[in-house]
């Protein structure tokens, strides 16, 4: 299985290394072949040109799937395999980030894949309970080249030594805990932990809340439990996809090379703001705002909203109609009114309803005037007399414009936004003020809630777009048809010429005689080549098979709402930390989101173990929290670096900072200053190559930031600027994304917490 390079005793001082690199080079011989092979596929059916329709979906299919494993086997190449483990019974087996399986008729697998049960035990083995391991193998490697093996013997009574072993068992998790940051999340399948591993394979069914505080893994437990469960459902779930939402485009940005470096590329990864298609939100509320948007009782108000456009005549509409004026006055609309709603459709869909209700009431006012007998009453016209007054009735354009005056057909958009340029009547006084502004084209991420309910609230009157398909629809069959008569006529002329050479005649089939116009237009319709995660972004009413959310305790009443409607199944994962909670529209406990859902049948877990935050540092950040609730206890941290937090006051801040920053730049890795969005200008003015923005690049060696664009990332060194400025949430959130050193400093007075706090 060798790749054919002669591996020296210099590069290999041990058989063990040169073993494991032999197998880590046939394993990569493999991968070739595979995406080899899988690109020719690929282009193969690619170029198979029109074919039947069931043979056109097979295609589609096989060109979806090899298409997802050619992104896998691109994703994983230079960290394809990590661990081995050996069995007491003899056996053993490599594990990696995708199995692979040998070309021989026993399809033998010679790559597991750390989601299969099999690898289980690579995660859960330890001295007291092996599960039937006697070693248990990291295997360290730069690209494809093994760099480093770290052996555990679980098997006591085994003395077979490797001189690689790991007295400890913690040396692969600290040295990846000790790495220097990229300003890019790395998975953490090589270091799962047990706890986060029952969490991961947790049974696919409800909603599973995972609590942790900072530093506990839990937004990578999340993406790996994303993973495993895209691969023990993956019929499922590939085809109805899986979304994860997250806090904001930079946390987006952060996390996203995690699944693809787990073989998993069929991910919709958004935030609320990016959940209703065609809309980005890209406008800032005011906190108040954001909290008057975000209540459950917006939906309440927005129903009102849409029975308001409802109108009532004042006091009559007249509609003039072949030389007379029929009145529609507010009795007769109400009750048309009534009986459309009564229905219990969407606005949008109900207007054909309501339509068809002012339409036979005209009809009614015309057939009584024109038809009835002056002497005894009755009406003298039949069936098709009233169908015809009927029809002359629908083809009036006044009639159609009293109908839009008093059931106009409505868009979410304009909806939402001529209600916060009015909101007055609907909210008091207060609230009104706070979230009153001109009609925009600029949204903000609590827009896009309204957004979504307004959506729910009007439906859709797809009519016009059905009568437009079908009018498409039409064309293309009478289009294909002129093909087919062309192609008979070609075939009568042929054959009149071969009946002279063959008075016997032979039958000549064409195209005319075995198939008809409806399906050659079948044929040529364009085949949708989107993934689900494509498809699920641009369609509003999309069901996903399964949802992840991240920070889930800063989401408004309102934006749960638009993501249970994403959900109709509630097979959710959750994850967040109630003591973070900073946006003042978050709903803030777990009962309090999903009572109104689920009520109380959703599992609750927690992380406690804190791999990120060295002691030092969380004792500084545990002390903001304890300021206002003197029960908090933080999750436990690992590590203990020595090196305490520094706090330094100042009075010049800007060159304060630049200072700082070249005093905290790690050599490797990454420092964020964490400051005040208002002083972001300021200290981008002194730091060189530093800018500030919404989606800022955190693949920079030095990035600015305020303390929510911080949530869910960590750096080698954080410089937290004027803490008094910041609510506890924000500040202990500032602290925890340290994974070496922390400096603060401050023109402003320090809250009370910090100025007690244990700091250099």
């Amino acid at each position: 299985m060798g790749s054919g390079a002669e591996l020296s005793n210099t590069e290999f001082p041990d058989d063990e290394l040169r073993h494991e690199q032999e197998f880590i080079d046939g394993l990569y011989a493999r991968v070739d072949v595979v995406r080899g092979d899988t690109e020719t596929s690929v282009a193969d059916a690619l170029a198979q040109g029109d074919k039947p329709m069931q043979a056109r979906l097979e295609r589609d299919i096989l060109v979806a799937e090899r298409s997802g494993l050619l992104a896998a086997l691109n994703a994983v190449d230079g960290s394809l395999c990590f661990g081995r483990i050996d069995l007491t019974s003899g056996a053993s087996h490599h594990i990696g980030r995708i199995g692979l399986r040998a070309d021989d008729a026993e399809r033998t697998p010679i790559l597991i894949d750390w989601r299969a049960d099999v690898a289980r035990p690579f995660y859960l083995a330890t001295g007291h309970t092996p599960l039937g391991l006697r070693r248990r193998r990291h295997i360290g490697t730069d690209g494809r080249r093994v760099v480093s093996l770290h052996d555990e013997i679980l098997d006591l009574a085994d003395h077979e030594r490797t001189g690689h072993e790991d007295p400890t068992g913690d040396a692969v998790l600290l040295a990846a805990l000790n790495s220097a940051r990229t300003g890019r999340m790395s998975d953490i399948v090589q270091t799962i932990q047990a706890d986060q591993d029952r969490i991961i394979r947790a049974p696919h069914r409800g909603v599973l809340v995972v609590e942790g505080g900072p530093g506990t893994g839990k937004t990578a437990v999340a993406l790996h439990r994303a993973a495993y469960l895209l691969y023990e459902h993956r019929e499922l779930l590939a085809r109805r996809a899986v979304l994860i939402v997250g806090p904001n485009p930079a946390f987006l940005g952060y996390i996203g090379e995690v699944l693809p470096s787990l073989g998993e590329t069929g991910v919709l990864l958004a935030t609320v703001g990016e959940l209703f298609p065609g809309v980005r939100a890209t406008a800032t509320d005011t906190p108040e705002a954001a909290a008057v948007k975000g209540r459950a009782e917006m939906a309440d108000v927005l129903a009102r909203v849409v029975r308001d456009r409802q109108a009532l005549p004042d006091p009559v509409i007249a509609v003039k109609h072949d030389r007379e004026v029929l009145l529609l006055d507010d009795g007769l609309v109400n009750m048309a009114g009534e009986r459309t709603r009564a229905a219990k459709l969407p606005h949008n869909v109900a207007r054909e309803h309501f339509e068809g209700h002012i339409l036979n009431t005209l009809t009614d006012m015309v057939a009584e005037r024109i038809g009835t007998d002056p002497y005894d009453g009755t009406n003298l016209l039949d069936a098709s007399d009233i169908t015809q007054i009927r029809d002359e009735l629908a083809e009036n354009p006044e009639v159609w414009s009293a109908i839009d005056q008093l059931w106009p057909r409505l868009t979410p958009r304009r909806l939402v936004a001529d209600f916060l340029a009015a909101p007055e009547g609907y909210l008091t006084d207060e609230d009104a003020a706070a979230v009153r502004r001109p009609i925009t084209r600029a949204w903000t991420v609590a827009d896009v809630p309204l957004l979504d309910e307004a959506a729910e609230l009007l439906g859709e009157d797809d009519r016009v777009a059905r009568a437009r398909a079908e009018r498409e629809r039409e064309t293309q069959v009478s289009y294909a048809q002129g093909v087919l008569d062309v192609s008979y006529a070609s075939r009568t002329y042929e054959f009149e010429d071969k009946e002279e050479d063959d008075p016997e005649g032979s039958e000549v089939l064409s195209a005319h005689d075995i198939i008809d116009a409806e399906r050659f237009a079948e044929r040529h319709e364009e085949a949708d080549h989107r993934s689900a995660a494509e498809r699920a972004a641009a369609d509003r009413t999309w069901a996903f098979g399964h949802i992840i959310v991240d920070e889930a305790q800063e989401l408004s009443a309102m934006a749960w709402r638009l993501l249970m409607r994403r959900c109709p199944t509630r097979s959710m994962t959750l994850v967040g930390d109630p003591a973070q909670t900073a946006e003042s529209a978050g709903v803030g406990s777990w009962s309090g989101i999903l009572a109104p859902y689920v009520a109380d049948r959703f599992e609750h877990t927690r992380l406690g173990v804190n791999y990120r935050t060295p002691a030092e540092i969380m004792e500084v950040a545990a002390a903001v929290v304890r300021a206002e609730d003197p029960d908090f206890e933080p999750p436990s941290s690992v590590r203990s670096t020595g090196v305490r937090p520094w706090v330094r006051a100042t009075g010049d801040l800007p060159g304060a900072v630049a200072e700082a920053v070249r005093e905290l730049t790690p050599s490797e890795g990454r420092l964020a200053v964490i400051a005040p969005r208002a002083l972001h200008r300021s200290l981008a003015a002194r730091l060189d190559g530093v800018t500030a923005g919404a989606e800022p690049d955190l693949t920079r060696t030095v990035v600015l930031l305020d303390p929510r664009q911080s949530k869910g990332l960590e750096f080698d060194s954080v410089l937290v600027v004027e803490p008094g400025r910041y609510g506890a949430s924000d500040l202990y959130v500032a602290l925890t994304r340290a994974t070496q050193r922390l400096g603060i400093l401050h023109r402003d007075p320090l809250p009370q917490a910090l100025a007690e706090a244990p700091t250099a």
